[in-house]
């Protein structure tokens, strides 16, 4: 990990200042660095190690996925207006929409500066198309926003697409460094795709459900901009007629006072939403842990199991 993070800061470095000033913005508030973790691990625990006098490539492409993971932020609060990230000012609310998209644009094209280093197509393949997913992610998510009829088979597409291919595509390429074959990275992609899966819902649930110093970005943003997650949905469907009237107020018509927060999360609480999500939450994490049966009982498995569950436990 501290020679993933040495990697960022000197891939992000630019001769236009603002850039690396803005990117240091994001990138040294820290965050988790789970999707890169995800990576180092995944290479690990299939026994990669690179000959003396190669690059490390499982710690360029960590980077890289940190980067593309960096650009989706930056966009991201630039689309959802969003004034806090990670517990700080964002950059968008710092520096302007238009400095965000374009330092955004940088990193997603130093990411594929590093694929294109690590000289696989294989690995381009995966890291590409988890990009691209990203997007569709994003876009169908804006497409579902203020529709209660939304489903839960259409919810959890919005949270594979926005959130879970890049696990999925995090983990795959550590096996694929180590040259393992497709039943091992098989079994790194569902990991991920079900970590991922787990990690949405619970971010979703600690939306209406966290202290706002621990969540680190604004509490009821998802509430605010009508987005359509786990909590809205359960509490959407359990609620009497009265409770539906309330949601499709607030989230179908945005219609929203300043009581309406204190409202929803009391609506939530009564119908056992976040309980809900967060069971979801803890079947997607049991199958991430599944997954890995097929790797013998080792220090680095037993991290990505407790990252499974440390996962889940933010819930809690």
């Amino acid at each position: 990990m501290a020679a993933c993070n040495r990697a960022i800061v000197a891939r992000m470095d630019s001769p236009v200042p603002l850039i690396p000033q803005l990117a240091a913005h994001l990138v040294a508030a820290g965050g988790k660095r789970l999707r890169p973790l995800l990576t180092l691990a995944a290479a690990r625990l299939c026994g990669y190690a690179p000959e003396p006098g190669q690059a490390a490539r499982h710690v360029g492409l960590a980077a890289c996925v940190e980067f593309i993971h960096t650009a989706t932020l930056l966009h991201d609060d630039v689309v959802d207006e969003s004034a806090l990230r990670r517990g700080l000012a964002s950059a968008n609310a710092v520096f302007g929409n238009k400095a965000s998209v374009l330092v955004g644009d940088f990193l997603f094209a130093r990411s594929f500066q590093l694929m294109t280093e690590d000289g696989s197509l294989e690995v381009m393949a995966i890291l590409s198309r988890a990009a691209a997913t990203i997007a569709e992610g994003e876009v169908l998510q804006m497409a579902t926003q203020n529709d209660l009829s939304t489903s839960m088979e259409k919810y959890l597409e919005v949270i594979h697409g926005k959130t879970a291919a890049l696990f999925a595509a995090a983990c795959r390429v550590g096996g694929v460094v180590a040259g393992r074959p497709a039943a091992e990275t098989d079994a790194l992609d569902a990991y991920g795709t079900n970590l991922g899966m787990a990690f949405q819902l619970v971010d979703d649930a600690l939306d209406y459900a966290a202290d706002q110093r621990t969540l680190g970005k604004t509490v009821g943003d998802d509430f605010r901009e009508g987005k359509i997650t786990l909590p809205v949905l359960a509490a959407f469907h359990a609620g009497t007629d009265e409770d539906r009237v309330f949601w499709r107020r607030v989230i179908e018509q945005s219609e929203q006072t300043e009581a309406d927060l204190d409202h929803a999360l009391a609506l939530i609480d009564r119908t056992g939403a976040i309980r809900t999500t967060i069971e979801h939450a803890t079947a997607y994490a049991d199958r991430a842990c599944a997954a890995l049966g097929i790797f013998p009982e080792s220090e680095v498995r037993r991290l990505l199991n407790e990252v499974a569950s440390y996962t889940v436990s933010r819930g809690r």
